[in-house]
């Protein structure tokens, strides 16, 4: 398999050398090559409605559009969305309930939350695979990639036969990054391995290339938008050279799903700088901390501890890609969430003082969620929580400090 020369404990890198004990990275910074084009976005704020359908720890399937009813209260959930003026939101199009026998697919709940939209005047972007895949593949599997970029190309061919002239945002494959780390390195879900978390990103990279392939030869028109974690992993304090250089190769890591689809790292699969289209970073509390302990840093002030502020994560991100951004996942669970959003407020103003394009930040989940593989507890994380019991119709039940914190934030940045 390609690229699997050049390795390390936190996952494989093509073209990093080491010179008189200093990492190089070579072909990170990608040429301007004036690909930023128009804003697609209806709304700078977006919703994002948790879609997965995976395999969780125990070998269960789950079907979160189903456990949090959203499939069934998507006019509603649209509905609510008005009153903070978001006409864009993330949506998810659960590969594994779509293609159930290979290469045959029923769009029907795709059509119900297309049609919901229609009415409501809202934009979707699609998530083709949101960690869930076909009961008869892995990523590993040797016709995975083949099987995804059919089903890729048969949605945008049915998506373009309903709405021939509505801007599309696609995510091939939502957090590569993450979902090869946990179904390759900790067995957390399919192909349920330990310690081949290279393999099962490498695989989905190719699936991922050859997907937009299929899709741009049906629509040219069609954006790319990469949900990538965007994390900040230090080496503490005290450190040893030798563990200031392995948390500076986890941290440069993390940009390898990047890499691959530029073409700068294993170029075998096909991967074009056109292909970054629009970045799409996912970011949480949990996401900044120390490599050789895993503590993770106060989210709320990081850099005491060596840590780094959003806004500065995002402008790294955007020197060395030179894209748009949008932050594609972002929320805080419990009471603090409208702390969170005063942080989003303050680092979205520091960007905006720059010439950096932020387009958009997606809070998610907007309707609350269970944990995947116990079905409980609910996060609290979504501007509208659920208190039903288990067993009857989830509610929706507004937060008011969070849905307050944000119309404020909205109001005052004209956002």
């Amino acid at each position: 398999m390609g690229c699997r020369d050049n390795q390390s404990d936190s996952g494989f890198r093509c073209h990093r050398y080491v010179i008189a004990g200093v990492w190089l990275n070579f072909c990170l910074q990608l040429p301007n090559i004036n690909v930023i084009r128009n804003n697609p976005f209806y709304s700078f704020w977006m919703a994002g409605y948790e879609c997965t359908d995976k395999l969780n720890a125990f070998g269960n399937r789950v079907d979160f559009l189903k456990e949090t009813d959203h499939l069934q209260q998507v006019a509603t959930d649209y509905q609510l969305l008005q009153s903070l003026s978001i006409r864009t939101v993330r949506e998810g199009l659960r590969w594994s309930q779509v293609e159930r026998t290979p290469y045959n697919y029923d769009w029907t709940e795709v059509r119900i939350l297309m049609a919901a939209a229609r009415e409501a005047g809202i934009q979707q972007v699609w998530d083709l695979c949101h960690f869930g895949y076909p009961d008869d593949l892995t990523p590993l599997h040797p016709l995975f990639p083949r099987r995804f970029a059919a089903f890729a190309e048969a949605f945008v061919s049915m998506y373009r036969e309903e709405e021939p002239d509505q801007v599309l945002v696609v995510t091939p494959i939502n957090e590569v990054s993450f979902i090869s780390w946990l179904g390759g390195d900790v067995a957390g879900t399919s192909p349920y391995c330990r310690h081949n978390g290279w393999e099962v990103k490498y695989n989905l990279m190719k699936a991922y290339i050859e997907a937009i392939e299929k899709v741009l030869a049906v629509d040219p028109r069609v954006r790319i938008m990469t949900t990538e974690p965007l994390v900040n992993i230090i080496a503490g304090p005290g450190a040893t050279n030798e563990e200031v250089l392995a948390a500076e190769r986890a941290n440069n890591d993390q940009f390898q799903v990047l890499e691959i689809l530029a073409g700068r790292m294993c170029p075998e699969l096909r991967g074009r700088a056109d292909y970054l289209d629009i970045l799409g970073f996912n970011y949480y509390y949990p996401n900044q901390w120390i490599h050789s302990t895993n503590d993770r840093l106060d989210w709320a002030d990081p850099e005491p501890a060596g840590g780094l502020q959003l806004s500065v994560l995002l402008t790294g991100a955007f020197d060395r890609y030179q894209r748009p951004l949008v932050l594609s996942e972002t929320s805080y669970p419990g009471h603090d969430r409208p702390l969170w959003i005063e942080m989003l407020g303050r680092e979205y103003a520091k960007l905006r003082s720059t010439d950096i394009p932020l387009w958009g930040i997606c809070w998610y989940p907007v309707i609350d969620r269970p944990d995947w593989d116990h079905l409980t507890p609910w996060h609290n994380a979504g501007i509208w929580d659920n208190d039903a019991k288990p067993g009857t119709r989830c509610n929706r039940v507004l937060h008011q400090p969070t849905f307050t914190a944000l119309k404020r934030l909205q109001d005052h940045m004209h956002m």
